[in-house]
């Protein structure tokens, strides 16, 4: 057996996360108590007699063969491991219960940065369900947002496919393997994502669909959001399993109603009279997260500028006139509306840092949101 000490940190890594039996929230424990020393973690964990037999093999004797796969996936040109001790690793999800210790995405991790709003529903959602999906998705990604959801039949892929057909970004929770689509209908649909967002999972690699995945994966879906919109759903759905999470993390629920005689608008009715806000219109849910996007955009400026991590949001609201990023990104504004990736190519920024910068910006009056994810610098 060769010491934690012997092997780099990506190896460590990919040997628990890889490790039966150990819950990817119980490393984020254990990552915790070891000061986020992951080789440090991986040399406790080999010695824990708390973990079964079949973990403690692997731990000291890991399948390389396995472990070089995974490496060579994560070598590819937009495929990342996303590690909860990163200053790029969401800020939200690092709020909930059981906190994920890492995610594998495919595209572009800098999305998982930007405000997001869950849309979930019936997978047998009729047509006019599926329309209302794909109507608050296309308003809420023109509003700055970006739509989440998991890659599911009916309502989840209706709001992926209207968020793309507008040329907007999305992002999709996955209970797979990133090498594996569930369900495999949609893989078209998971390779437009990847190309224009970010499909994520915290499961390795050739973990296939198992019905316990998918509660753990709602959970990382109404983290990720500021809110989270339920447009239909029976009593039994897993979309009120996500609802539930979602104000358990202290995020906004908001439900489309149904008739009283469709027996999948019921799971809907029931959060509105359990407390979700009842929404008829887009412009609601904008209006309701509009703060605690700006509010993430303090966070992000605290976590993605230098010395920033103990300093108080406002220390970094002063700071930012001096700030060399920010004065890139006033001059690629220029005095026309322009989008954010335009924004990129300008400024060599990052989504996440120009996000949480635009928000800066349009709190103080410099900056206007436009429809489909547009800027405009305002006169002086």
């Amino acid at each position: 057996m060769n010491s934690a000490n012997d092997m780099d940190e990506l190896g460590a890594w990919l040997v628990l996360l890889r490790a039966p039996g150990m819950g990817r929230a119980s490393l984020h424990d254990l990552l915790a108590t070891h000061d986020w020393d992951i080789r440090a973690a991986l040399e406790r964990a080999r010695h824990c007699d708390l973990l079964g037999a079949a973990a403690l093999a692997w731990l000291r004797r890991p399948d390389l063969a396995r472990l070089a796969a995974d490496r060579a996936w994560l070598a590819e040109p937009g495929r990342t491991l996303l590690r909860c001790n990163e200053a790029d690793f969401p800020p939200w999800l690092t709020h909930i219960d059981r906190p994920p210790a890492a995610l594998f995405v495919e595209g572009r991790a800098d999305w998982l940065l930007c405000p997001q709003v869950a849309i979930v529903g019936a997978r047998a959602a009729d047509g006019a369900a599926r329309a209302v999906a794909a109507r608050f998705a296309r308003a809420l990604g023109q509003a700055g947002f970006v739509v989440t959801s998991g890659l599911a039949d009916g309502i989840d892929g209706a709001a992926h496919a209207a968020a793309l057909d507008a040329g907007l970004p999305t992002v999709a929770v996955v209970g797979t393997g990133l090498d594996l689509v569930y369900p495999r209908k949609h893989a078209g649909l998971a390779r437009r994502v990847a190309s224009h967002g970010a499909v994520v999972s915290e499961f390795p690699l050739g973990t296939p669909a198992r019905a316990a995945h998918f509660p753990q994966r709602n959970r990382i879906l109404s983290g990720l959001s500021l809110g989270t919109l339920v447009v239909e759903a029976d009593l039994c759905s897993g979309s009120l399993i996500t609802a539930r999470l979602a104000a358990e993390q202290g995020r906004e629920v908001f439900a489309v109603p149904g008739s009283i005689h469709n027996p999948r608008a019921r799971g809907c009715n029931k959060l509105i009279r359990d407390g979700a806000r009842l929404v008829e219109d887009p412009d609601e849910i904008v209006q309701i997260l509009t703060p605690a996007a700006r509010a993430l955009g303090l966070e992000l400026s605290q976590r993605l500028h230098q010395d920033a991590a103990t300093a108080p949001a406002s220390a970094v609201a002063d700071r930012a006139p001096d700030d060399p990023a920010r004065a890139r990104l006033l001059a690629a504004l220029g005095h026309a509306p322009v989008g954010m990736d335009d924004l990129i190519d300008r400024t060599g920024c990052g989504v996440g840092e120009l996000t949480s910068m635009l928000l800066l910006l349009e709190l103080e009056g410099v900056v206007e949101s436009l429809a489909g994810n547009r800027f405009q610098r305002l006169p002086a």
